[in-house]
């Protein structure tokens, strides 16, 4: 409230700062697929178990885009449906 009376944020904004919970869920999803950290751990919270699945998936839109698409590269990209050349 003190800086939001000072102008330093606008009204009615205020920033708290990001949980624990959050900060150590992202840094695990960063460097480790969900998968691993299932089996590598017995016991996991189920609440960590929700931010950590939750960090694990892309934030922006080309991210989104790069990971939900089909082609592996591994085709040529002027070929056709099934591989056949159009």
């Amino acid at each position: 409230a003190a800086a939001a009376a000072l102008g330093l944020l606008p009204l009615g904004k205020t920033q708290s700062p990001e949980s624990l919970l959050d900060i150590a869920a992202r840094k695990v999803a960063e460097k480790w697929p969900f998968q691993r950290v299932e089996e590598r751990f017995e016991r996991i919270p189920e609440p960590v178990q929700r931010r950590i699945v939750y960090w694990s998936f892309p934030r922006s839109e080309r991210e989104i885009c790069m990971y939900s698409s089909f082609n592996t590269g591994a085709e040529d990209p002027s070929a056709g449906p099934g591989g056949a050349a159009a």
